[in-house]
């Protein structure tokens, strides 16, 4: 067991609660393109967009041509105003998959990495404002429209994603009825306190620790509002199956946090390590296909 533990604070099942009716009373409203607007082999893939909570968000939707009640899962975005693209990480064979972008950009928006273009700060002095809490609606908002589709099997829907998506992939766990199981590879914000309380080096998550030290308080604040968010404490309410990564060389989502997390799931759970840093891992492709299979029988 790790020497982390979790911290969950005493409201936080109707904080989440909250977070979760607001984005259930948002209308179903979304439109599709119709026509393949991305060249992969063996899928066809459609842009796709539909009402979040503050707008409009975009995405695509990939499925095998002719697909009737797949199996199927939403593929969350790791942290950046990019776009993913539909790859082999983000399709698997036998299945259709959505992906969304967070921040309001097109389905295809590539943007590298810039300290100036950083969100992880944004809001982060109250839980109730800070940028995730809206992020995790819209993606259950875009959960809610995956399994809208003809092409879904409502009842075989999964989470998947890479460090931040992989994050807010166990917090839809934790929290979305849809979610039937999850694919966790290298989650983000695991025991982020006992992480941002060290000297932090690297951006993006320094941008949170230099927000605390230019804010009243900051420090208290910004640790209240990550309390909420911690995935090792999301974790404790994630019942669904759920297979976990980690990357022994990864010095962004540290071995021991990412542990401590997998230790606080209740549920049938399995544990990956690659002797890796924080990227994405050839091994990932089947690995999570096989968990969703098996999970959903």
């Amino acid at each position: 067991m790790s020497e982390l533990a979790p911290y969950v604070p005493e409201d936080f099942d109707s904080f989440w609660a909250q977070a979760m009716a607001e984005a259930n009373s948002v209308r179903l409203d979304f439109h599709r393109s119709l026509k393949n607007d991305f060249d992969l082999t063996g899928f066809k893939v459609e842009t796709i967009d539909f009402q979040g909570m503050t707008g409009r968000v975009q995405g695509w939707f990939a499925y095998p041509e002719g697909a009737r009640r797949l199996p199927s899962f939403i593929w969350v975005p790791p942290y950046g105003r990019e776009s993913l693209l539909p790859d082999k990480y983000g399709t698997r064979e036998g299945f259709a998959s959505l992906s969304l972008n967070f921040h309001g950009h097109e389905a295809f928006h590539q943007e590298k990495y810039a300290i100036e273009r950083g969100y992880f700060a944004e809001g982060a002095d109250d839980p109730e404002t800070w940028v995730f809490r809206r992020m995790f609606q819209d993606a259950v908002i875009a959960t809610r429209v995956l399994q809208a589709q003809i092409e879904v099997d409502e009842d075989r829907i999964g989470a998947m994603g890479m460090s931040q998506g992989a994050g807010i992939s166990i917090w839809l766990g934790a929290h979305c009825p849809i979610i039937g199981a999850v694919c966790a590879d290298m989650p983000f914000l695991s025991g982020i306190s006992h992480t941002i309380m060290k000297t932090v080096y690297r951006y993006p998550l320094k941008e949170v620790r230099d927000f605390m030290n230019e804010i009243p308080l900051g420090e208290a604040r910004v640790l209240n509002t990550l309390s909420y968010f911690d995935t090792m404490n999301q974790a404790t309410r994630c019942q669904v199956p759920t297979h976990v990564s980690l990357g022994l060389k990864d010095p962004a989502c540290r071995p021991e946090t990412v542990r401590a997390t997998f230790d606080a799931l209740p549920g049938k759970k399995k544990l990956v390590e690659y002797d890796w840093g924080h990227d994405w891992h050839p091994d990932m492709v089947e690995s999570n296909r096989n968990w969703l299979i098996e999970n959903f029988g």
